[in-house]
């Protein structure tokens, strides 16, 4: 009985024992345990460590979390995982971060109100930004101090820098005044409006030099005109008498003659009258070799008389001689031709024609040599006179070049125009040229010679004044002044401003000018703030 009792005792505590075990098992396994209480004791002991385990386990789980964070992020840069992962850490210098470290910082140089804390371009002008040098006494080895310790002026309008402040403040486009140190008045008025540049930045800039040189300088003066005859090689054909035209050997306009050949055939009364008088003087004159020497000398007179109007009429010394031969008078003669040529003119219905003295029959004219007109404006007349030589070249003919002389200058200027005409000669051996071609005549005349030149891109031109960009040697320029004199093929004569050895900038020399200009503006301003009592 008690036995039974006891046994039934037992198990019914075991049931009691078991039930809270199952209500912590229950509880506990809400937070992701399952931990039992044994009923016995080696079962408790069991247990207990299995739970050790387990919450050893979410331990080390939960360090190794903590650690490969540490390792990924790695806030004090000490850990190899960010070479490993192929992130970089760039060199430190300019600024501090607030955390002892200093970041690069990049400006533009011709802007230097711009500064960035990554590499990139100017937001004003596209140029690379550069990195921002130390300066000796601000950076490691100095004195610590940073650069707002230094002393601030005025403030000035970045795009004006005529517009000062006295305090920070921003301009319509929203852009912050640039402070203007003392130390930067300082180097300003003792360099005036030198300008300094590194030469990283004169590579970024593409600046260019370029030694000033003695040179002729030649001028092109381009303009165009026509071809015409020559007037002093052309020449009309008429006749000095009445009479009638038989027999014509012109037959057409443009036929090419030659000097003494035959033109046309005409009958002249008076012609054929004269030749009849010649032919009696002769006789006349034999009759008297006897006679006395007054008699025989008027009959000598009577015949030169007729030879003489003979030739005044035009009549060849070959046909005069002819006639004095044969004793028969030429019932028309032939006219012949005064000049060599081609035929640029021919009275219509010439044969047959009767014709008075003075009547313009045929005109002849020279052409192997012709003239050219052209205009020229006023202001290039100074470079051009009798003999200049120049150029001439004709659509119609590509690839070929003329050369012509001018052999006369007008002495009136066209008041509706401002030209002066010019007369050239134009050789004309091959007959290729004609009347009335249009050509394109050049002159290179000397406008100076051994002059002091630079290249006509290195002349800064504000229309109140000249200017160029003199190169001082170790990254050092500034402006000068210069008289300018005449100026051709990309060259431009220095009168006064340059000496010979001198070394002149051709490109980005605007960049540079700009910069001496605002130097220059801020030593202004500091002089009449410090006149003004303003220091």
């Amino acid at each position: 009985m008690t036995g039974q009792v006891g046994r039934g005792e037992r198990e019914k505590g075991r049931k009691g024992v078991g039930g809270k075990a199952r209500l912590l098992q229950f509880r506990i396994s809400d937070f992701g345990f399952r931990i039992s209480l044994p009923p016995n004791q080696t079962e408790r002991q069991k247990t207990g460590e299995r739970g050790s385990a387990a919450l050893k386990a979410v331990a080390w789980v939960l360090v190794g979390a903590v650690v490969m964070l540490l390792l990924v992020v790695d806030p004090f840069g000490v850990s190899p995982v960010d070479g490993w992962l192929g992130i970089e850490r760039s060199p430190v210098i300019g600024h501090g971060d607030g955390h002892g470290q200093e970041t690069e910082l990049w400006t533009c140089p011709m802007h230097p109100q711009i500064l960035e804390e990554e590499p990139g371009t100017c937001p004003i002008c596209g140029m690379d930004l550069v990195p921002v040098k130390k300066e000796a006494g601000h950076g490691e080895g100095g004195d610590g101090r940073g650069k707002e310790e230094r002393k601030i002026l005025f403030y000035r309008n970045p795009m004006d820098p005529s517009i000062t402040s006295p305090v920070p403040r921003k301009d319509d486009m929203g852009m912050d005044y640039v402070p203007v140190y003392a130390d930067e008045a300082e180097a300003a008025a003792a360099d005036g409006a030198v300008v300094t540049i590194d030469p990283a930045v004169q590579q970024n800039m593409n600046v260019v030099t370029q030694r000033v040189e003695r040179r002729d300088i030649s001028r092109e003066i381009r303009t165009v005109g026509y071809l015409d005859y020559d007037q002093e090689r052309m020449v009309s054909v008429t006749t000095k008498y009445p009479g009638f035209i038989e027999k014509t050997y012109v037959n057409y306009i443009g036929q090419p003659v030659t000097l003494g050949e035959p033109l046309f055939e005409i009958y002249a009364p008076e012609l054929v009258q004269t030749e009849q008088e010649l032919l009696s003087a002769i006789r006349y004159a034999r009759q008297l070799d006897s006679a006395p020497a007054d008699t025989r000398n008027r009959a000598v007179a009577l015949v030169e008389a007729a030879r003489q109007r003979l030739a005044y009429w035009d009549v060849s010394p070959e046909q005069i001689a002819e006639l004095e031969e044969t004793g028969q008078v030429f019932r028309t003669l032939q006219v012949l031709a005064p000049a060599s040529g081609v035929v640029m003119l021919r009275m219509a219905g010439l044969e047959g024609m009767a014709t008075q003295p003075g009547m313009e029959l045929l005109h002849i004219a020279d052409i192997s040599n012709l003239w050219l007109t052209v205009e020229v404006f006023d202001n290039q007349l100074p470079w051009l006179n009798v003999g200049s030589a120049a150029t001439i070249t004709l659509s119609y003919f590509p690839g070929a070049t003329y050369r012509g002389r001018v052999r006369y200058v007008e002495p009136e200027v066209s008041e509706k125009t401002r030209t002066i005409r010019l007369t050239l000669d134009v050789p004309n051996r091959d007959d290729r040229l004609r009347v009335g071609m249009y050509a394109t005549v050049v002159f290179r005349p000397v406008v100076a010679k051994g002059a002091l030149t630079v290249p006509a891109e290195a002349v800064i031109r504000t229309g109140e004044r000249n200017l160029v960009v003199v190169a001082l040697g170790n990254g050092r320029f500034a402006p000068r002044d210069v008289v300018l004199g005449p100026a051709g093929e990309s060259f431009v004569e220095i009168l006064k401003g340059l000496t010979d050895g001198d070394e002149v900038v051709t490109s980005a020399q605007f960049l540079i000018d700009s910069e001496s200009n605002l130097r220059e503006a801020i030593q202004k301003m500091i002089a009449a703030k410090r006149a003004g009592g303003g220091e």
